[in-house]
Order: structure tokens, then C-alpha cells, then sequence
């Protein structure tokens, strides 16, 4: 169905094209979480007069990109109009056909792009083609909003490694937990129901073999659908996770993956054929440190992958600078000073994250922002 739509007056030239990619993005969005490995995209066909012809979203990888399904909405309509997406169109063949060929056969004219893409099979090949063929390409609007959509695709394509982001639950204090080793319920209901849906965009999620030992979590996404499996990953050097751990009885909710040493497994062969036989899947990663295992990650298609704890997790992640986005959750009340700081009590504050946002969830309140500005 084509939802038509009239540009107002006074949208004109840069005004309009910013209206359009604003509505193009939004159709992006209904990717999150079920792309992967693919971006997230969305286009939309408009005509001189301001009306929308056609508009989609790539919403599963393998199947038809946002492009091609605005141009079928639009039909024979779209000879002459103009064509807005957020990253550039593909001029290649993968589980798909390339974009481009159905954007010049549709008789589009003009192509306002937010961003390249960087995917080394595309990166400027799709502006090129098209403008061969006489099409004008302009790119640059929303690119910001554009990139901040992508970042795990970007992430991944550009450094090899998955879009780490680092979750915690903070008391008013900065305290994880009141001590050691201790399981502590933190945060509330609508803060629960918040980090659950984040859960169900991501593509894994990632702790600490101590959180293991310590909360023995299911790691599952919960009262949030979820459209695909969700990968579990347990950062496990000394390889102690016990095979009777409950994520292990969460098979069917998606992979778990054991980042281990080559050392541990071969000292505690018995222990690994174990974990094995329980439906894990080992990965020993011979070099030390987080960057490494992280890359090794991207094998399994990881592009984002939300790293919940626990305090030594998050502070390798954070000395290593691997953490790209942080999502803190802060309970109004203290837990003193026994409890156990956030960070391991590295100097933090949440003043120096780029484009900062803080939302109030019940009682408690989200800050989240990321390490590093964008491009």
C-alpha cells in the first residue's frame, strides 16, 4: 500500500531532502535486530510534486533490500522520480541482486543517499553506476543519524570486530553489586523491561565467566519478542564454566560460545569434551586480551554484541578501548562502600559520552552515549 503524502510548501531543495531522509530512516528502523550481518535500510521513492510513491525496508538478510521494494511499490510511477535511502546502493551480486540495476531500469532520475558504504564490494562502486547513467546522486544528508543507525555494520566492515557496547546496572553510588561476589538486584521493573529489549536488537550478548559462577544467568531475551536466535558469549580464559550452567540448557534460544585458552582446553581436556557434549561451542583464541577475541567473534557474525559483566569484563573492555557505546542504569538508592564500584574504580563519568541521552525508566534513570564522536 502506498501511503501518499504531499511535501509542504516550503519544503524546498536541502528542507525537503532532509523531510524524506527523516522518513527513510524511520523505515530503516523496523531492521533493528533482524538484519544481521546486512545494515539496516531504508528508502523511500518521491515524486517532483512531493508525493511518496513507494517506500520499504531491508527487513531480513537474503531477502529483497529497501530499494527494491519502494521501487515495486511505486510501480511504473517511479520513471522520473526521485529515490532517497540511508547508505548507498549495492552494485553487486550477494544474496541479492545489485540495487542499482533496478534503480536505472526504473527510470529514477536523482538519488539522495545519506552515506557510502563503506562494504568493500559496494564503497562508491553503486554512486559511480549510477551516475554513468545519468543519474544525479547527492549524499551526505543525515549521514550522522544515518551512521549512529549503522554502527555495528559500520563497526564490523571497518575494524573487523562487533560494536561493543557496555551495560551496567549502577546504584546512586556507582556500586554493581554490594559485594563480591554477590547476586544484587539493582535496578526496577521498567529498567528490566528496557535492558530486555535492548537484548532483542543485538545479535549476542557477553559475560564474564565470574557472572556465571556467581548469578548463573539464562542470558535469554525475556516479555520482548525476538525474532532471531540470540548468540551467548561467555569470556572463559581459565575455561570454568560448569557444564551444568543454565545457559546451557538454552540451546534452543541460540548459540553459546566459550572464548577460551588453547591452554585450558588441552589441560582440561575431559572438562572441555564436557561443555562440548552440553552444546557448547569452544573457541580458543591463542592471543591474549579482549581486541583479539573480539575479532574471532566476527566469524560467527557478530556485529554488535552487548557486553553485560561482569566488574573485570567491563574493565578489560574499557583499558582496551573496545567499548564503542555505554547504557548505564541507575538505581536511585546507594549500596555503600562495600559494594563493589563500576569500572573497578577506573575514573569514569558519563559527562564525556557523545550524544549523551539520559531517560527516566520508573525510579531509575539510563544514561547512554558513546566513547568515541562518530564520523
Amino acid at each position: 500500500m502506498v501511503f501518499a503524502q504531499a511535501i509542504a510548501p516550503t519544503d524546498t531543495g536541502a528542507d525537503a531532502d532532509s523531510r524524506w531522509m527523516r522518513r527513510a530512516l524511520q523505515l530503516a528502523r523496523r531492521g533493528l535486530g533482524r538484519t544481521s550481518p546486512n545494515p539496516v535500510v531504508g528508502a523511500c521513492v518521491v515524486s517532483d510534486a512531493g508525493i511518496v510513491l513507494g517506500q520499504g525496508a531491508h527487513e531480513r538478510a537474503g531477502e529483497p533490500h529497501a530499494e527494491v521494494h519502494a521501487l515495486e511499490e511505486a510501480g511504473e510511477a517511479a520513471r522520473g522520480a526521485t529515490m532517497y535511502c540511508t547508505l548507498e546502493p549495492c552494485a553487486h551480486v550477494g544474496r541479492t541482486g545489485p540495487c542499482v540495476d533496478r534503480i536505472i531500469s526504473a527510470g529514477i532520475t536523482r538519488v539522495v543517499a545519506a552515506m557510502e558504504d563503506p562494504f568493500p564490494l559496494v564503497n562508491g562502486r553503486g554512486f559511480a553506476r549510477l551516475r554513468e547513467h545519468g543519474i544525479r546522486v547527492d549524499v551526505g544528508t543525515s549521514r550522522a543519524a544515518a551512521a549512529r543507525l549503522n554502527q555495528p555494520f559500520l563497526t564490523a566492515v571497518r575494524f573487523g570486530r562487533p560494536f561493543v557496547i557496555l551495560k551496567a546496572a549502577t546504584s546512586l553510588d556507582g556500586r554493581i553489586a554490594a559485594s563480591p561476589g554477590t547476586r544484587t538486584a539493582i535496578t526496577s521493573s521498567p529498567a528490566l523491561r528496557h535492558a530486555q529489549y535492548i537484548r532483542a536488537t543485538v545479535d549476542a550478548i557477553a559475560v564474564g565467566s565470574e557472572t556465571v559462577l556467581v548469578d548463573n544467568p539464562q542470558l535469554t531475551v525475556r516479555d520482548v519478542f525476538r525474532e532471531r536466535p540470540l548468540t551467548r558469549v561467555v569470556f572463559d580464559r581459565r575455561l570454568r564454566m560448569p557444564i551444568d550452567a543454565r545457559v546451557l540448557r538454552t540451546l534452543d534460544a541460540g548459540p553459546v560460545i566459550i572464548v577460551t585458552s588453547p591452554d585450558a582446553v588441552s589441560v582440561d581436556s575431559d572438562h572441555a569434551k564436557g561443555l562440548r557434549d552440553a552444546g557448547a561451542t569452544l573457541l580458543p583464541v591463542a592471543r591474549s586480551g579482549l581486541l583479539a577475541a573480539l575479532h574471532e567473534c566476527a566469524a560467527f557474525e557478530i556485529q554488535s554484541l552487548l557486553l553485560e559483566g561482569g566488574a573485570a569484563l567491563h574493565a578489560a573492555a574499557w583499558d582496551e578501548g573496545v567499548v564503542d557505546f555505554v547504557q548505564m542504569y541507575v538505581a536511585p538508592s546507594p549500596l555503600g562502600p562495600t559494594g563493589v564500584p563500576f569500572l573497578a574504580g577506573r575514573p569514569f563519568s558519563s559527562a564525556v559520552l557523545h550524544d549523551r541521552r539520559v531517560e527516566p525508566l520508573g525510579p531509575d534513570v539510563l544514561i547512554e552515549g558513546y566513547v568515541h564522536r562518530l564520523d
